[in-house]
């Protein structure tokens, strides 16, 4: 009997250490769940870039006005009854050719 109560007492032992100390343990399972937070704050923050991004794709595609703001604001497009000012602070570099309305015509044609 001495011995069977010994070998239960190893085993709770040994089975303790699995538990607390082993790699595989409590140590890991904490950081797997600190792990899973991490990537879901990840993927809610992924989610609402993709929501906003394709939010802007519909409003390119549906509403010109949008699509104009874009390339006037990205690309330094102006419309055909327009003039360009650009105002340069003394001082500073020469500011590169605008891109004329007539040479965006002709090249897109």
């Amino acid at each position: 009997m001495r011995w069977f109560i010994a070998v239960l007492g190893v085993l709770v032992l040994v089975l303790q250490y699995r538990i607390w100390l082993s790699p595989d343990g409590t140590r890991e399972v904490l950081q797997l769940r600190d792990a899973v937070v991490a990537q879901s704050t990840e993927n809610l923050r992924l989610v609402a870039r993709n929501q906003q991004l394709a939010a802007e794709v519909r409003n390119l595609k549906q509403d010109y006005q949008a699509l104009e703001e874009r390339a006037r604001s990205e690309l330094g497009l102006i419309g055909p009854n327009e003039t360009y000012y650009q105002v340069v602070p003394p001082g500073s570099p020469p500011p590169s050719p605008a891109v004329s309305p007539t040479a965006l015509r002709a090249a897109a044609h």
